[in-house]
């Protein structure tokens, strides 16, 4: 008599199944030819631009406002905000105009047309430059605005390093801000009656001996190399006089150079 096999196992767990990857019912967009492609971009573009073009108009609708309600302004001199210069001429930054306005309102139309028609339309807005090239015309409300701008510049072409890229703004005839004054001594000329016994040549050696370009690379004045004053004889009448190029300070001037530097 054959031996019976014993009866197969019964598994107490189900059997794993392997997971598997769901398909996505959500429909993707054909890419399209190239004419399609093309087009997209041309649109996405146009749209860029108008976005632009609006904030700039709106800038100016803004800036016309302050013109005319701060027309006749001796504070701003009708700009509507103040503009600040450094000592080497460049604008640090704006403010909006303290004193009170002069006008209570503006007229709509009338400022419309000046915000698109204009020629004085960009003045009271700020632009940029950088030394690559890269630049925007006056379209920014204030230095705040322009410096965030040139800040996103440098970040994408520069990788966040500056490079000399500056911010400069339009401002009204008569509004132009000058740079923080200096101590000047106005131009005096003065005879000597000490009764010195030096010689009219020994008079005119206490001149700077300096060439204009030593002196200026010494960080003084070039006519008068730092003593702030010019010396002359002549007959035996000596004659001071506070040099005119840096107004008797001994100081580089940035206005008056010399014709060959």
């Amino acid at each position: 008599m054959a031996a019976r096999k014993p009866a197969a196992r019964k598994k107490t767990t189900a059997t794993r199944r392997k997971a598997t990857a769901r398909k996505s019912t959500v429909r993707k967009p054909a890419r399209g030819g190239l004419v399609q492609r093309g087009l997209l971009a041309t649109a996405l573009k146009v749209g860029e631009y108008h976005e632009k073009h609006g904030q700039t108009v709106m800038s100016r609708k803004d800036a016309a406002i302050l013109r005319y309600t701060h027309e006749g302004c001796p504070t701003c001199k009708g700009n509507g905000q103040i503009f600040t210069k450094g000592k080497d001429g460049s604008f640090t930054g704006s403010k909006p105009c303290p004193a009170k306005p002069t006008k209570a309102r503006a007229g709509r139309l009338r400022v419309a047309l000046s915000a698109r028609f204009s020629g004085a339309k960009a003045t009271g807005l700020c632009g940029v430059t950088c030394p690559c090239g890269w630049k925007e015309k006056p379209r920014y409300r204030d230095a705040k605005e322009a410096t965030k701008a040139l800040r996103t510049h440098e970040r994408k072409k520069h990788g966040g390093k500056t490079v000399g890229g500056r911010w400069y703004a339009q401002v009204t005839e008569g509004a132009q801000p000058s740079a923080k004054p200096g101590k000047t001594a106005a131009p005096v000329t003065k005879t000597d009656t000490s009764g010195t016994t030096m010689t009219d040549a020994e008079w005119e050696k206490q001149n700077t001996p300096l060439s204009p370009a030593a002196a200026q690379k010494k960080g003084v004045c070039w006519c008068c190399g730092g003593s702030g004053a010019l010396y002359s004889a002549f007959g035996g009448q000596r004659i001071t006089a506070a040099c005119t190029p840096c107004n008797g300070t001994g100081k580089p001037s940035t206005t008056n150079q010399p014709a060959n530097a």
